[in-house]
C-alpha cells in the first residue's frame, strides 16, 4: 500500500535522491502509529525541480492542445487503474473511512481529470477580436502547494488544468499526508507526462513552501490551505511579481429559510458539516434557522448527529474517522471548550474522545445551539465536526449574519427555489449551494474576501494557469 518512492523526489522525469537526509514520520491518525517516512526537501531540491520545469516549459507550451489532452487521457486511464490504491492510501494517511475514501476522496481526483479533459477539448485556445489574435498559452512554471484534507481533489484540480494550459510545475503536497502525492507522481510517470513538466518535492511549508513561493524561476503560485499560510505565500511571492492563486479558509453559512423542509434541511446541514470529519474548507458550519423553530432545529440536529458512526476507518460501517493529527486534535478541543465557556448551548458531543476510543485523534461530533456571531465557534474556522446553530428573526438579519465574516468561500441556502435564488444573490461567497445540490466540477470554485482569489475547476482552472496574449494587427 505504501508507495515505493517515499524517500525520493520526482524531478525531470526520474526518481532522484534528495539533497539532504531529512525525513519525517507519516502517522496513521486512527492509531497514532508511524506507518512510513517521507523525505523532506531543501532549497537545493527546489532549485533542481524549478530548473527542470523551466527547461521543459517551452516545448510543452508549444505542444498542440490535442497532444496535451492525450496525455491527460492517459493519466486518467492510469488513475482509474490505481483507483483503489488511492482510496487505501488516503484512508491510511488522513483517516478517511474507507467507503468515503472510495466514494469521495479518490472519486474527486477522477472527476477533476474528466472535467479538465472536457474543458480543454471545448476551450477556444485562439480567437479573433477584430484584427487582433487572442491567444491563451501556458503561464510558465507553476508552484503548487496542496493540503492534507482533500489530497487528490486539490492535487488534480491544480495539476490537470496546468497540464492542459501548457504550463510546467513543481508540486509540494502536504507533508502530513504525502502518500497519495507520491502515488500521483508515480502515475504521472507511468502515463508518460514529458520529463520536467511535472515535478514533485516533498517538504515543510516553512522551508520548501516558502522557498518555492519566493523563487524567481516560478511564474505562478497556486496555494490551498489556511488564510494565515496563504498570506505568507503571497508575501513571499510579491517581490518577483508572480501570479498568486489562493483557495483559503471558510466559515460557510447555511441559511434555512422558513419555506424549507426543516427536517430535511437540518439533516442535510449536519451531514455537510460532519463529512470528512469536518475537515473541509467549504463545510456549512454556521446553520441559521428561524428563531421560532430554533428548539426544533436543535432536536433534529441532535438526532442526525446520533446516526454518525465514529470509529476505525477500515470498517465499512464507519462514517466518521479521526482528525488528521494530534496538533489538530488539540486545536479542535480548545475551540469546543471555547464554545462551552462562552455560553453556547451544548446540544451533543463536547470535549474528549467518543466513548470506547482511547487512541487515535477521534473527536465527538459536536453541535452548539444559541450561538451568536460574536462567539469564537461562530467566527473561527474550526476544521472539525463542530456545528453552530444560530437563530434569526427575519431574512435581512439572516443575510447580515451570513455575510458578517472575514471569509467568503461558500454558502448554503435551503428553501423554495425562487426565494433561495434571491437570497443567493445577496451572499458574499464564491459558491452558493441551493438545496444541497450535487458536486459540480464545472462550477467555479474559489472565495471572496480572506477566502482567496482565483477560481479552480475545469475551464476556470485552465484559464488561471494561462497568460493571454494579444497579437495586434494579425488580421
Amino acid at each position: 500500500m505504501i508507495p515505493d518512492n517515499m524517500l525520493k523526489f520526482y524531478i525531470d522525469g526520474a526518481w532522484v535522491e534528495p539533497a539532504t537526509a531529512n525525513r519525517l514520520g507519516v502517522e496513521n491518525p486512527a492509531t497514532e502509529e508511524i506507518v512510513a517516512e517521507v523525505a523532506l526537501g531543501s532549497a537545493a531540491d527546489v532549485d533542481r525541480a524549478v530548473a527542470a520545469a523551466r527547461a521543459a516549459f517551452p516545448g510543452w507550451c508549444e505542444t498542440p492542445p490535442a497532444a496535451r489532452i492525450a496525455v491527460l487521457k492517459r493519466l486518467l486511464d492510469v488513475y482509474n487503474a490505481r483507483y483503489e490504491d488511492f482510496a487505501q492510501v488516503m484512508s491510511l494517511e488522513m483517516g478517511a473511512p474507507i467507503e468515503w475514501a472510495r466514494a469521495a476522496q479518490a472519486w474527486a481526483g477522477q472527476v477533476h481529470l474528466e472535467a479538465a479533459i472536457r474543458a480543454a477539448e471545448e476551450m477556444e485556445w485562439e480567437t479573433m477580436r477584430g484584427t487582433t489574435r487572442i491567444v491563451h498559452e501556458g503561464i510558465g512554471v507553476c508552484g503548487l502547494i496542496t493540503p492534507w484534507n482533500w489530497p487528490m481533489n486539490q492535487i488534480v484540480c491544480k495539476v490537470a488544468p496546468a497540464l492542459a494550459a501548457g504550463s510546467a510545475m513543481v508540486l509540494k503536497p502536504s507533508e502530513i499526508a504525502p502518500l497519495s502525492g507520491v502515488l500521483f507522481a508515480e502515475i504521472c510517470h507511468e502515463a508518460g507526462v514529458p520529463k520536467g513538466v511535472f515535478n514533485l518535492v516533498n517538504g515543510t511549508g516553512a522551508e520548501v513552501g516558502a522557498y518555492l513561493s519566493a523563487h524567481p524561476g516560478v511564474d505562478m503560485m497556486s496555494f490551498t490551505g489556511s488564510t494565515r499560510a496563504g498570506a505568507a505565500v503571497a508575501a513571499a511571492a510579491a517581490p518577483s511579481i508572480k501570479r498568486v492563486a489562493q483557495e483559503l479558509g471558510g466559515k460557510s453559512p447555511n441559511i434555512i429559510l422558513p419555506s424549507a423542509d426543516l427536517a430535511a434541511a437540518v439533516a442535510g446541514g449536519v451531514e455537510g458539516c460532519f463529512g470528512n470529519t469536518g475537515q473541509s474548507c467549504d463545510a456549512p458550519t454556521r446553520m441559521l434557522v428561524p428563531r421560532a423553530r430554533h428548539g426544533e432545529a436543535l432536536a433534529l440536529a441532535r438526532e442526525a448527529a446520533g446516526a454518525v458512526v465514529v470509529g476505525d476507518p477500515r470498517d465499512p460501517e464507519t462514517t466518521m474517522g479521526p482528525l488528521v493529527s494530534g496538533v489538530h486534535f488539540e486545536k479542535v478541543q480548545r475551540l469546543i471548550q471555547a464554545g462551552i465557556d462562552e455560553g453556547a448551548t451544548l446540544v451533543c458531543g463536547g470535549p474528549g474522545r467518543p466513548a470506547g476510543l482511547n487512541r487515535g485523534w477521534f473527536v465527538q461530533p459536536t453541535i452548539f445551539g444559541d450561538v451568536t456571531n460574536d462567539m469564537t465557534v461562530a467566527r473561527e474556522e474550526i476544521f472539525g465536526p463542530v456545528l453552530s446553530i444560530m437563530p434569526y428573526d427575519d431574512l435581512d438579519e439572516a443575510v447580515e449574519i451570513a455575510n458578517d465574516t472575514v471569509y467568503g468561500l461558500a454558502a448554503f441556502v435551503s428553501g423554495a427555489p425562487e426565494e433561495a435564488r434571491a437570497v443567493a444573490r445577496r451572499l458574499r461567497a464564491g459558491t452558493v449551494n441551493l438545496n444541497y445540490p450535487e458536486w459540480d466540477t464545472f462550477a467555479p470554485f474559489g472565495g471572496y474576501k480572506q477566502s482567496g482569489n482565483g477560481r479552480e475547476y475545469a475551464d476556470w482552472g485552465i484559464r488561471d494557469f494561462c497568460e493571454v496574449k494579444g497579437i495586434v494587427g494579425w488580421g
